[in-house]
């Protein structure tokens, strides 16, 4: 099993997604940021780590919202583990994704996220975790 944390980061009731680029695996999907965690690493060190790669910011990982685990076809089975993001250091940059944008929570379905987010994402929209 892939061991995965992601971060929602919350500025002024809104959350940053983003989107994949062209020539990663699942092309073009829209995700919270975050990636893998490391042999030997632990999951809020992972996601400070990635956020820091990922978006050049130093991150305050806050609770664990949610673990959800999947199965894609043809792939091995995914878990992960969301987590709150409230503040961070240091401005926003897109090192790696094709788009960022800070969307309501209300809209999250209008996004084409990865299958594996999808269950949050209802959540988020339900006005589950960010209240």
């Amino acid at each position: 099993m892939k061991h995965v944390v992601a971060a929602l980061i919350v500025k002024g009731g809104k959350l940053l997604v983003c989107q994949r680029t062209r020539h990663q695996t699942m092309p073009l999907k829209w995700e919270f940021p975050g990636g893998k965690i490391e042999e030997g690493e632990q999951a809020r060190d992972a996601l400070r780590r990635e956020l820091t790669e990922e978006l050049g910011i130093e991150a305050t990982i806050g609770d664990e919202v949610a673990r959800i685990k999947h199965e894609y076809p043809n792939r091995a089975m995914v878990e992960l583990r969301f987590y709150i993001v409230r503040e961070y250091r240091g401005e926003l940059e897109n090192r790696i994704f094709r788009d960022m944008q800070w969307a309501d929570p209300k809209d999250l379905l209008s996004y084409d996220f990865l299958e594996a987010d999808l269950t949050l994402v209802r959540d988020l929209v339900a006005g589950r975790y960010l209240g």
